[in-house]
């Protein structure tokens, strides 16, 4: 019989509909049970593409022993960590306040009143080799509970009240101008030469890591941190964590060697690497990072984008019931689907072994080719008949899913890599995208969080807004209409209305959001980039393409903030530095002018230069009104004599226009 999750649309929750638990949604309908009937919350979080989540799922909430336990002295309520951030974000806190680390699943057993009193991850259903079984565990604390349960309500408001006063407090002191050679010197202590990445296992890509090593190497000519960058980018495309069948990359590497991933895919991991190899690109031109870019892109288009012009959330990292097993081959299946004679040189090219590196079987990787730069003609099509194969062997579970913030990382990659790689392939999917984002997850103005199964769920968090205020930004460099600049200047004045913290930077949720234990504020990057740190990429961008004063205060703001809330270790905010890192190098707004329509050979020659310190606007005589709304220092900039004339700006201060040929 199936539990209240059947009527969810979040496919995590309905992965779960049934289980023999008495599951419910998160909401006032269950903790008003738990407190009307005197029991504790049970309360599991995770999401749709987690392996660990599944294995806790087969053991313990799919056997009956376990559920009788919970629906007889517990209230279960599952949550979507991806549906709902906040709720995630507040007891990840507990957990790593309790725990010193956290991960998925989480679990958390609260009071009625939602304040926490223990916090794990995965438990087995039965102890083993020291490790508490989650049936002990419940036996325990229900049989304490029933006794009064006072010493347990104890605990819950103690926790609480660390928590609180673990909160981020105001920020003061001076905008520390070495921040950003600091945060670099501390990535690059971390760093392994031999493999690429930073520190050991596992290893997370942190693609946003690698953009501010990037940008540090080219504005303060540091050769160092360029070098770790590419070889980093060189090994996670070697190894398994990259799928060299089909394309994009694994959420992480659980060996030093980038060799053995965990095999989920996640849409925000994949753009962010797709920005990354695309950026690498433009400093260089290596062919190898655009191939990189653009497979992962390719993967991103035919396998997770929607039919409304968004982007799903992920795929699983289980398939055929089993981890990985969607991603692993034998010499003997390769070769009957290439046959013999063109399977053999594939298998010893790609690692594809009788032994075998996972489990028995092979994951494709470059790591022991030693000529893995120069793969022989013709294996595209080698690779994408075993792709066509794999998608056959198996089915791989899609979280359909559409999250607006990761959307926005999403679009940032697709317009970069329209706008360097020249390609309307990417343009046209990028404006879909940004047309989908401004319209349809923004129905009324307001931005939603969630959309799945046609239906938006949620009011959108401060990261979701960021990133999709970012994404029009980097559309705008790819197709200069001054709309996009609006449209992103639109939803970067939610965040001072109604995510402001006044005592410094800006809460994950909404002044008028859920009231939870307390209001969640992120400072530091994680997996992606805080919320916060987006905020200050963001407010400098939109005053360098605007110049109005109060993008520039609120940039001003930001960064002290970021500077001040980094405290000793400046490299857990590396998306955050990138503006302390542009000001401290000086930046620059270009403004090209145009009589007619026609573009000048000069105008492509500064768009595909790389100078991540520098904006670029287009004026035209159809678009003049629309950008002098938008950036009014442009009003008076005219083109002269006739031709394309150009307007460079550093800090604050205009040059003389130049025309083609010379000064005007």
């Amino acid at each position: 019989m199936s539990n209240r999750l059947q009527y969810e649309s979040s496919p995590y929750l309905r992965q779960h509909a049934d289980n023999p638990v008495d599951w419910y949604p998160w909401g006032a309908e269950a903790f008003e049970r738990a407190r009307r009937e005197n029991r504790p919350v049970f309360l599991s979080i995770g999401y749709s593409t987690c392996h660990w989540c599944h294995v806790m799922a087969r053991e313990s909430f799919e056997d009956d022993r376990i559920a009788s336990i919970l629906n007889e002295n517990y209230v279960s309520v599952k949550v979507d960590r991806e549906e709902r951030p906040d709720v995630d974000s507040v007891y990840m806190a507990a957990c790593v306040a309790a725990n010193g680390s956290g991960g998925w699943p989480l679990t958390a057993i609260l009071t009625p009143e939602q304040e926490p009193f223990f916090v794990g991850t995965y438990f087995p259903k039965e102890s083993r080799d020291g490790r508490l079984g989650l049936r002990a565990l419940l036996e325990a604390i229900a049989a304490r509970w029933q006794s009064g349960g006072g010493e347990l309500r104890r605990t819950a408001r103690e926790m609480t009240a660390w928590l609180k006063r673990e909160l981020p407090q105001e920020q003061t002191g001076e905008r520390d101008g070495d921040l950003p050679r600091l945060a670099a010197e501390q990535l690059l202590s971390a760093y392994d030469g031999e493999y690429g990445g930073f520190g050991t296992a596992p290893k997370f890509p942190a693609a946003h890591n690698l953009i501010f090593l990037m940008e540090y190497a080219a504005l303060a000519g540091d050769k160092t941190a360029r070098e770790a960058v590419e070889q980093t980018l060189r090994q996670m495309y070697r190894g398994g964590l990259q799928d060299h069948i089909g394309g994009g990359f694994c959420r992480y590497s659980t060996d030093r060697e980038w060799l053995k991933p965990h095999f989920e895919k996640t849409l925000y991991d994949n753009a962010l690497l797709a920005l990354a190899y695309t950026e690498a690109w433009q400093d260089g031109r290596l062919p190898l990072w655009r191939q990189v870019a653009e497979d992962t892109l390719d993967y991103c288009l035919r396998e997770l984008r929607s039919d409304e012009g968004g982007f799903f959330c992920g795929q699983d990292a289980d398939s055929g019931g089993a981890e990985g097993a969607y991603y692993l081959f034998t010499p003997d299946e390769v070769s009957a689907v290439l046959g013999a004679e063109a399977g053999k040189p594939f298998c010893e090219c790609y690692d594809i072994t009788p032994e075998g590196n996972f489990e028995g079987k092979s994951i494709p990787n470059l790591l022991l080719n030693t000529r893995w730069s120069l793969l022989p003609a013709g294996y595209d099509s080698l690779r994408e008949r075993l792709r066509l194969y794999r998608e056959g062997r198996m089915a791989l579970l899609t979280d359909r899913k559409i999250l607006s913030g990761w959307n926005g990382l999403m679009l940032m990659a697709l317009a970069r890599a329209a706008r360097v790689f020249s390609d309307r392939r990417y343009l046209i999917s990028a404006q879909e995208l940004a047309s989908f984002l401004t319209g349809t997850m923004c129905p009324d103005g307001r931005l939603a969080h969630s959309r799945c199964e046609g239906t938006l769920r949620f009011d959108a968090f401060l990261d979701d807004y960021a990133f999709c205020a970012l994404g029009l930004l980097e559309l705008y460099a790819a197709d200069y209409d001054p709309e996009r600049i609006a449209q992103a200047a639109r939803l970067a004045a939610a965040l001072p209305e109604r995510f402001a913290d006044a005592r410094g930077g800006y809460f994950s949720t909404a002044k008028d959001g859920e009231k939870l234990l307390f209001r969640p504020k992120e400072t530091e990057d994680g997996a992606l980039p805080s919320g916060n740190s987006a905020a200050g990429v963001l407010f400098h961008r939109l005053f360098a393409l605007t110049g109005e004063e109060n993008w520039r205060a609120l940039a001003e703001r930001q960064a002290d903030f970021l500077a001040a809330s980094a405290g000793a270790y400046p490299a857990g905010r590396c998306f955050g530095m990138l503006p302390l890192l542009w000001q401290r190098h000086g930046t620059k707004e270009i403004v090209c002018v145009l009589p007619d329509g026609r573009l000048p050979a000069s105008f492509e020659t500064v768009r595909s230069r790389w100078a991540p310190e520098a904006s670029l606007l287009l004026k035209t005589p159809g678009n003049a009104a629309a950008l002098a709304s938008v950036a009014p220092f442009t009003a008076p900039m005219e083109a002269k004599d006739g031709k394309a004339t150009w307007y460079v700006c550093e800090g604050g201060v205009c040059g003389l226009p130049v025309t083609e040929g010379g000064e005007a």
